[in-house]
């Protein structure tokens, strides 16, 4: 819970309570860390993976919809560019970094032990 906080740039008081509610409509369950019981991880069910899968399509549509398609191919290079040097003012050691996945880029392949 602690490094899904820190990835989602959340409280962990404030991910409790979201992670509690996902738990109470059985999206997310909560279990010990192996070899660690002072820590606690959570992981999506089975209906909390389906959740994602039959939302995916709808919320890829509305993102389209309502903000890709209102913008010129200049304007999306545009906002790009804005979205870059946001990022870059707000997170300047590249902590969240990782998190973020661009999809105008190849993606470049990683090497390393684990991956």
């Amino acid at each position: 819970m602690t490094a899904l906080a820190a990835q989602t740039n959340a409280t962990l008081p404030r991910l409790s309570h979201v992670v509690r509610r996902l738990e109470d409509r059985r999206l997310v369950e909560r279990f010990p860390r192996p070899g660690d019981g002072r820590a606690t991880n959570a992981r999506l069910t089975t209906a909390g993976w389906r959740k994602v899968q039959d939302s995916a399509p709808e919320h890829v549509a509305n993102v389209r919809k309502h903000v890709i398609d209102a913008l010129t191919p200049e304007q999306i290079s545009q906002l790009t560019a804005i979205t870059d040097a946001l990022l870059e003012r707000l997170d300047p050691h590249g902590t969240m970094t990782p998190m973020y996945r661009r999809h105008d880029e190849p993606q470049q392949v990683r090497s390393g032990a684990g991956e």
